[in-house]
């Protein structure tokens, strides 16, 4: 596509009456959060097919206005020119980042074939903030008519978008495809969503519809605690599903503060047991000599100070399931027992000996590599063999991050009830930053980062990103937005002018090319940021997938 600087200039900002023109449209910028909450609202209130249509023909009103500009910004440009207008008023707009994908128009024919890709739709957005799941249909409605408003209004006859992928319904990005209304097989049904309804009528009709379907299926969640709608978190769901049914002893593998735990509650909830008594045990928790007795029970009199019986976590567990968490600091005394138990499901108490059998899952979870702890004669193999039955990797959080969001806003939920305080939720800019951060602490840093802007902002107010990362300085924009005296829109990338002046010396007196300079601010950042591209990426006012790129540039160019 052409440049937009042209259209750039459409953008005025009124100082004097803080009116916003585009061209000779008076524009409103909108929080995102205000239009997801009137989208919400409209979907539960009316209804999706409804919600759908209206906002199908918000947008239809909204792109016949943008191409109205058009023909008068580009009068002489060619017929791909001018109509690009309409995407990158779009993008300028802030609503989705538009790729042409193909382009063939023959007027003469009555022939349209337009394929769009959009990523970062703001209602793509909305839906995932909204949901812990993929969508079942496309849910980009307001951007859909857009399109076809403006197709139908640049080319004076109506055409009409399809979406064919979309990034809520789980797709790498959106994307759409466009045609004279002649042209689709089933024009009159994709015109009927453009067309005016009763909807007035029926409304308390459908609102009672709505209440009756929500008081017949309540909403439930058998998977517990879990949060999450990545590939990697997706995946690790199904193998709980699929050893939930049976008695199968499972490892839980990965990273601290991964949520282990969590994934075990899941699977005890998901499973027949879900009745019986969940305990778990921190095996690293409790002294060598006192473990025994906590996971077997003993025996009065089996230890200086055991003035009665006294059941082990395995009897009270009966029926249930046991969770061994950091199972790779269990001695290896208490390890022989635990491989007794997975073989014959028999028990001794400290002290006795009667054998008692107990029918117990175990769950064992560690974030320690068993392996090399066997190589060193710190675990048992034998247990190794048998625990690693059915073994569970939990992905990290920085290998998740489409769950990072959804996980954020439930745990302030919870935070905000365990405080007995409200804020309004966490900004745009904080969503970004919690989004590139590196994780090394994984979801429990995630809470206790939560936890600490929660503290530390106002009632009613939203958590910002400096309260979260106060040391991270400023991750805005690369460039910086001036408005002059004429209240036109200026974006230009700026620096200081003694910076600039300071760096071009240094260049000069080194001898420095620019590549060279960029090379040694690249590789600068990351050291100064021990290694974490996130951190690296946020110093220097580029994404993580940015740095990465242009690191992985450089080493195959120092290869050659």
């Amino acid at each position: 596509m052409p440049s937009n600087r042209d259209i750039r200039r459409l953008v005025r900002f009124s100082t004097e009456d803080g009116l916003i023109w585009l061209g000779e449209q008076r524009m409103v910028l909108l929080h995102l959060a205000s239009l997801q909450a009137i989208r919400h609202e409209m979907i539960a209130f009316v209804g999706p097919l409804h919600a759908r249509r209206l906002l199908m023909r918000a947008g239809y009103a909204a792109g016949s206005r943008d191409a109205a500009l058009a023909r008068r910004v580009r009068p002489d440009a060619s017929l791909l020119d001018a109509f690009s207008v309409g995407p990158q008023l779009h993008m300028l707009e802030g609503a989705v980042r538009v790729s042409l994908l193909r382009f063939d128009v023959d007027l003469s024919k009555g022939h349209l074939l337009c394929r769009v890709r959009w990523d970062d739709s703001w209602e793509a957005h909305a839906h995932a903030r909204e949901e812990t799941g993929p969508a079942e249909q496309p849910v980009c409605w307001m951007l859909l008519g857009y399109a076809s408003g403006y197709t139908s209004q640049f080319f004076g006859r109506r055409a009409l978008f399809r979406e064919i992928r979309c990034a809520a319904c789980g797709a790498p990005h959106c994307e759409i495809e466009g045609r004279f209304l002649d042209e689709w097989p089933d024009a009159g049904q994709l015109l009927r969503d453009y067309e005016e309804d009763s909807m007035l009528e029926r409304l308390e009709q459908l609102h009672s519809q709505v209440e009756a379907f929500r008081n017949e299926n309540p909403v439930s969640d058998d998977q517990g605690l879990l949060i999450g709608q990545s590939p990697a978190f997706q995946e690790t769901v199904t193998l709980l599903r699929h050893a939930a049914p049976t008695s199968v002893s499972v490892l839980l593998t990965g990273e601290t503060g991964v949520g282990k735990e969590r994934f075990a509650r899941a699977l005890h909830a998901m499973s027949p047991r879900a009745d019986k008594p969940f305990v778990a045990i921190n095996c690293a928790a409790l002294p060598a000599e006192l473990i025994e007795s906590e996971l077997f029970g003993s025996e009065k009199g089996a230890y200086t100070g055991a003035s009665s019986a006294r059941l082990g976590r395995f009897e009270r567990a009966n029926g249930g399931t046991l969770l061994l968490d950091e199972l790779g600091d269990l001695p290896l005394q208490a390890q022989a027992k635990l491989l007794r138990f997975l073989q014959s499901g028999e028990i001794e108490r400290l002290g006795g000996h009667e054998t008692r059998r107990v029918d117990v899952r175990v769950i064992a979870a560690t974030n320690v590599d068993l392996e090399l702890a066997v190589a060193e004669g710190r675990f048992r193999a034998d247990l190794l063999y048998r625990l690693n039955v059915y073994p569970i990797r939990i992905p990290a959080l920085r290998e998740r991050p489409e769950d990072i969001e959804p996980l954020a806003r439930h745990l302030l939920q919870r935070v905000m009830l365990r405080h007995g305080k409200r804020v309004v939720g966490l900004s745009d800019r904080a969503l970004v930053a919690l989004r590139t951060y590196g994780w090394p602490g994984n979801v429990r840093e995630l809470e206790n980062l939560i936890e600490r802007g929660l503290i530390l902002t106002p009632p009613g107010r939203q958590i910002d990103a400096s309260v979260l990362f106060p040391n991270a300085g400023d991750d805005g924009a690369s460039t910086m937005a001036k408005v002059d005296a004429s209240g036109q829109l200026d974006i230009r990338p700026e620096a200081p002018p003694d910076l600039t002046a300071l760096i071009l010396d240094a260049m000069r007196s080194k001898g420095l090319s620019l590549e060279a300079l960029e090379d040694s601010l690249l590789h600068e950042a990351v050291a100064r940021a021990r290694g974490s591209v996130s951190a690296a990426a946020r110093s220097i006012g580029l994404t993580r997938a940015q740095l990465s790129y242009r690191l992985t540039q450089r080493a195959q160019k120092a290869q050659k």
